[in-house]
């Protein structure tokens, strides 16, 4: 009978501890916080250089990082404004000038290789930074398409994660 009065509580450590314990890809900024604004440097009215990423909990079978920036706010439906491939899964830092020769960025929606960042016409717009550990390096061209990123990670994500920064224009 004691057992049963415990065992509520046992299982919610597991699930707790066995979350811990297990890990699990994620992706954090120093800059801002998850659902915070993104700081005007990072943006079009600042330096318009992507903050800072940190990594962790990569899968043990990750053979490179892919990384996606997205307002899904924008007037004309999602508007892509960086992608990264060929990230070494060993990385657990993404910093503005710092990717390593291997990596390779891709065409933005403002038709540019790079990042682009945060530039709303109007309005608070929700900027979601998504990497993903591939079971693969990519073969894709220089300045690739979001399609064709998006088509050549399809089918070999092994796990993702996610923070979303918030910015509206100050005026500057």
């Amino acid at each position: 009978m004691r057992f049963l009065r415990i065992l509520p509580l046992l299982l919610l450590t597991l699930l707790v501890t066995g979350r811990a314990e297990a890990g699990g890809l994620t992706v954090s900024s120093p800059d801002f916080s998850d659902g915070g604004y993104i700081p005007p440097r990072f943006t079009c009215e600042g330096q318009n250089t992507p903050p800072t990423l940190e990594i962790s909990g990569v899968p043990a079978g990750a053979r490179s990082l892919a990384l996606v920036v997205e307002d899904p706010d924008a007037p004309s439906g999602t508007f892509t404004h960086w992608t990264v491939w060929n990230i070494p899964p060993g990385s657990t830092r993404i910093s503005a000038g710092k990717l390593p020769a291997a990596v390779r960025q891709g065409t933005n929606d403002f038709g540019t290789v790079g990042y682009s960042g945060p530039c709303p016409p109007s309005g608070t717009h929700r900027y979601y930074f998504r990497i993903s550990a591939l079971d693969t390096a990519l073969r894709l061209p220089l300045e690739a398409s979001r399609q064709e990123f998006d088509a050549a990670i399809n089918g070999h994500i092994l796990a993702s994660a996610e923070v979303m920064g918030r910015y509206a224009k100050t005026g500057r």
